[in-house]
């Protein structure tokens, strides 16, 4: 069956220069379908969000495919791309206090793909809005939309976010980090909010962390990437059990790790906790792209 979401051999680079900051991946999803996209910092993540979503920078240079429905979005124009963002494919960023405009009220913010992607009067806005803000398990929904960002806690910010994401029903919703600005007991809430939601509307999600613990909560699979390129790719439950790319055992090394116990990390990795081993650097220039672990894509 055809993904919601097919990107095939996705390369990205920028500037003059053409630093690369993805090289070759490749993924798909399929409709309601959660797969988590780690690693660290760096590592490509965004890049492959935001090249999906078409909101790349001017100097960025996109390669591959990146079907939608079978479509192949990249070079198509904004045009085509701002009616699907917001309607088809939607997106929940890491800090609400940037993603929100500080200078309009919440409720204002969350209306707007609606308004721009449907044929509605002022009082069905306004229900809509406050019934997408109960949703997400927000108390006194209205005095939360008539706010401004500063005068909501993190976590409503957040789940606000959320119900502006999910107010068209996507069907691809991504989320990059949407916990990480938060501490552990809203992170929690949120996330069993997040996935309330998406099974509701029955999105199929890229959910983008560089936390195993966090990913393991949302996803059924998961896809590691380390320097633009995903290493491995599978099954959530074996990625954690039988990591088989040494970058991907690092890494759950690294979530599992107790200072108490100094053998946390495996021996054979001979590296601190949450540090790259010397045997994975770069490949040198004009070495193949290395394949992932597990297979591509589905």
């Amino acid at each position: 069956m055809t993904g919601v979401l097919e990107v095939d051999d996705l390369s990205v680079d920028f500037g003059r220069r053409r630093l690369p900051a993805v090289r070759g991946i490749s993924f798909s999803l399929a409709p309601g379908e959660r797969l988590g996209l780690i690693g660290e910092s760096g590592s490509g993540k965004s890049v492959t969000a935001l090249s999906i979503m078409g909101l790349l920078p001017e100097n960025a240079r996109v390669r591959g495919q990146l079907r939608w429905r079978g479509e192949n979005l990249v070079g198509r124009p904004d045009a085509v791309l701002s009616r699907l963002r917001g309607r088809d494919l939607a997106m929940v960023f890491q800090e609400p206090m940037t993603a929100l405009d500080p200078t309009m009220r919440v409720g204002r913010q969350v209306a707007e793909s609606y308004i721009l992607h449907r044929d509605a009067s002022s009082g069905q806005v306004r229900g809509t809005v406050l019934e997408a803000l109960g949703r997400v398990g927000i108390e006194d929904p209205q005095r939360i939309a008539d706010a401004y960002p500063h005068q909501l806690s993190g976590g409503q910010r957040q789940r606000a976010l959320i119900a502006m994401a999910l107010m068209n029903r996507p069907s691809l919703v991504i989320c990059d980090e949407p916990t990480t600005a938060l501490d552990v007991t809203v992170q929690a809430t949120v996330l069993r909010v997040l996935n309330r939601q998406l099974a509701s509307v029955q999105a199929a999600c890229l959910f983008i962390s560089h936390d195993l613990a966090v990913v393991a909560q949302v996803c059924e699979r998961v896809a590691v990437m380390w320097r633009g390129r995903i290493v491995e790719t599978g099954r959530i439950v074996d990625i954690l059990e039988r990591p088989r790319h040494p970058y991907t055992a690092t890494l759950v090394a690294a979530a599992r790790f107790d200072p108490s116990e100094p053998r946390a990390v495996p021996a054979d990795l001979d590296a601190e906790p949450g540090a790259v081993p010397d045997d994975l650097d770069a490949e040198p220039e004009g070495a193949p792209p290395t394949r992932p672990y597990g297979g591509e894509g589905r």
